[in-house]
């Protein structure tokens, strides 16, 4: 019974099917075909012409027949894949996303609330810290959230969200995601922030913002000057982590690909889609690790200026008493000429805009063999 559920589940999923039930019927496209016969569809419309919302069950003595039906009615779900005028568009960008990406974990595809969400829901729940990454049409301008990525210790979990709907933030997304206890590394929380909230009216909290740290780390090293702009993910994942080149490619091309809003509602997903949504978390909390010891170094250097300071045998230490223990230390005083040195080779290396930020992306060529043959600005990272 369950090797017959799986050959139809392989034929049947991610196409629309009629349902001919007791009394009436409906259609959806089918996202899982159980061994005991029940059906898992989503974008259901019923025999009135409405439509439900998220994922619905049908049990298979309900159900008295199943036909494939063309995805022709003009009164289908928006969440439906649009036609294309140029199909061969989506097969090139997919091509260009490589399928052999060395170094992708083991990720799993949550896409129905059957067998999959509580135990990853659960899993989520037992960590102390998370990487989250979303995809979907136009994030940046608070639209359509299809997809939300959570990365564990040892797995990545794809939350489909056009398959589950808002059912998964009421069985479990919003405690993780307003957990204060639980720690997400995001690059750039804003888009994911708003579109949280104004779909689903979840308050994303706890967050390290591994944007925000990269723009600390770069305010450090340049001894107080801020950036021009901020840093993309690929960008960051190369600079702190050295990334191998095949994965940051998979990342630029699925960048490519927000701009295509068919891509994000195509199920079953493209596997390369999927692997480069995975790779986009994957490294996250590896991340943070390294922007914590950048946003520490000059911290640590000055502690170990104090310990050293204390190494003084009894002759040096006849003349220190509580008193001066209080003033600044002549070691502590370097900070502000460490900051000063900084700016003046950042100066020299980087433009300064008419705001005070320097281009950080138009770095000026370095002396030496390098500097007739200067990296273009598209490839310059920090």
């Amino acid at each position: 019974m369950e090797a017959q559920a799986q050959f139809f589940e392989w034929k049947l999923k991610g196409r629309r099917v009629k349902l001919t039930l007791k009394t009436s019927w409906c259609t959806g496209v089918v996202q899982r075909v159980c061994p005991n016969r029940m059906l898992v569809l989503s974008d259901v419309m019923t025999e009135t012409g409405s439509k439900v919302i998220g994922s619905k069950l049908f049990p298979g003595r309900d159900v008295f027949n199943v036909e494939l039906v063309e995805d022709t009615d003009a009164d289908l779900d928006e969440v439906q894949e649009p036609k294309r005028e140029d199909p061969s568009e989506e097969k090139m960008l997919l091509q260009n996303v490589k399928s052999g990406d060395e170094g992708v974990g083991k990720f799993v595809i949550i896409d129905e609330f059957l067998e999959k969400f509580g135990p990853a829901v659960m899993d989520v729940n037992n960590q102390s810290m998370i990487g989250v990454g979303a995809n979907g049409v136009e994030l940046h301008k608070h639209g359509r959230l299809c997809w939300l990525q959570i990365a564990t210790d040892n797995k990545v979990y794809l939350f489909d969200l056009i398959a589950l709907g808002p059912r998964a933030f009421k069985n479990g997304l919003s405690m993780i995601m307003e957990n204060r206890k639980l720690l997400k590394v995001i690059h750039d929380c804003r888009p994911i922030a708003g579109c949280l909230f104004t779909q689903f009216g979840v308050k994303l909290t706890n967050v390290f913002d591994t944007q925000v740290a990269d723009v600390m780390c770069f305010h450090s090293e340049t001894g107080g000057f801020l950036p021009d702009r901020v840093t993309t993910l690929p960008q960051v994942l190369s600079h702190y982590l050295n990334v191998c080149s095949t994965q940051l490619s998979s990342l630029q091309i699925s960048r490519s690909i927000k701009k295509e809003t068919q891509m994000w509602h195509k199920r079953p997903c493209p596997l390369p889609l999927l692997k480069a949504m995975a790779l986009s978390v994957m490294h996250l909390k590896s991340l943070r690790r390294v922007q914590m010891d950048c946003l520490m170094m000059d911290f640590m250097v000055l502690v170990d200026a104090h310990l050293t300071s204390s190494r003084y045998g009894p002759d040096e230490m006849k003349h220190v008493d509580e008193e001066s223990m209080l003033e600044l230390s002549s070691e502590l005083q370097q900070l502000e000429q460490m900051h000063a040195t900084r700016r003046e080779q950042a100066m020299s290396r980087y433009p300064v805009t008419k705001l005070g930020l320097l281009e950080r992306f138009h770095p000026r060529p370095t002396p030496g063999p390098s500097a007739s043959h200067p990296e273009a600005p598209s490839e310059v990272l920090l």
